[in-house]
């Protein structure tokens, strides 16, 4: 299977390495120190839960037009880049290619069909923890779940065929056939986590210990979830629950990416998360004010700061 990853940071690194290492055809899209590296050295993944390993040569490029129509499509940039990812991947598209994005928020494929077609999508969510440690070297720290669907659900022999590929790597792929519950369930666990740990500048183990903090963090759970019953996601009324179980397991000095982001004055995916849940509470006539809140606090550093 001939596979494209579109942004070969952290999670598109980690992933694209380990399919590329278990046999299938990866070509990743790259740029600037990150590209000469992986042309020169070939890519290093370092982890602590799969071991680290060494691939010495990697097909890499800036220049999706050379690759030519593959059969996956991986988008792994961050949300504000998906506008201009998507646009530059039409010439791998063919006509059977599948692209399945893996970026935070709900609407993901809805900004890109009319770019894509909708027949090529799929929806994806992936649990990692990931970084680019240096040029052509890729840092995992934890967390390893990559679940990809049919938007409308159901089965899907496509689907299957993708998820073997990804199994007989050793990369664990999931096929979904209610994939719409899977991205809203990251969403709720994601835009209450890093919308919180971000505007008080905390970390896990603060935000979930504080008893006036972890009100914030469970109201604005609850908000996603009301929004998600709104539109007729099956999420359960106290689903909830289990995502802050999740928060209650994590490192305490745990930070997830946003607010990495934010103490280094990178761009932030505020946007994707509590401004696209106040946006969807304005439309349905959900109170959605913990997310407003975190929204307006982090809209100034949206662009990151100079």
């Amino acid at each position: 299977m001939k596979i494209a990853v579109m942004g070969s940071g952290g999670v598109g690194g980690f992933y694209g390495a380990r399919l590329a290492k278990g046999g299938a055809d990866v070509t990743f899209i790259a740029r600037g120190a990150h590209l000469e590296a992986m042309r020169a050295r070939g890519l290093r993944v370092e982890s602590p839960l799969i071991g680290n390993f060494v691939l010495p040569e990697v097909k890499a490029t800036d220049d999706p037009a050379s690759i030519g129509p593959v059969d996956v499509v991986l988008i792994t940039v961050k949300s504000y880049a998906l506008t201009d990812a998507a646009r530059a991947i039409v010439p791998l598209i063919g006509e059977h290619t599948v692209v399945i994005p893996l970026l935070n928020g709900v609407d993901i494929a809805e900004r890109i069909n009319e770019i894509v077609g909708a027949s090529h999508l799929m929806g994806g969510v992936v649990y990692v923890l990931a970084a680019i440690a240096e040029p052509g070297v890729i840092r995992h720290f934890n967390a390893d779940r990559l679940v990809f669907g049919e938007l409308d659900g159901g089965p899907s022999e496509r689907g299957q065929a993708i998820e073997a590929v990804m199994k007989a790597a050793g990369v664990p792929g999931e096929f979904s056939t209610d994939i719409q519950k899977e991205i809203w369930n990251k969403f709720i666990f994601l835009s209450a986590l890093a919308g919180i740990t971000s505007v008080t500048r905390s970390p896990a183990g603060v935000v979930r210990e504080d008893p006036d903090i972890r009100r914030l963090l469970i109201a604005c759970m609850q908000e996603s979830v009301a929004l998600s019953r709104e539109l007729g996601i099956a999420i359960e009324e106290e689903g909830w629950k289990k995502h802050l179980e999740l928060i209650d397991s994590l490192p305490p000095q745990g930070k997830p990416s946003m607010l990495l982001d934010l103490e280094q004055g990178r761009k932030l995916e505020v946007e994707a998360l509590n401004g696209t849940a106040a946006r969807l509470g304005e439309k349905l006539g959900i109170p959605t004010p913990v997310n407003r809140f975190i929204y307006a606090v982090l809209k100034p550093h949206a662009n990151g700061t100079p």
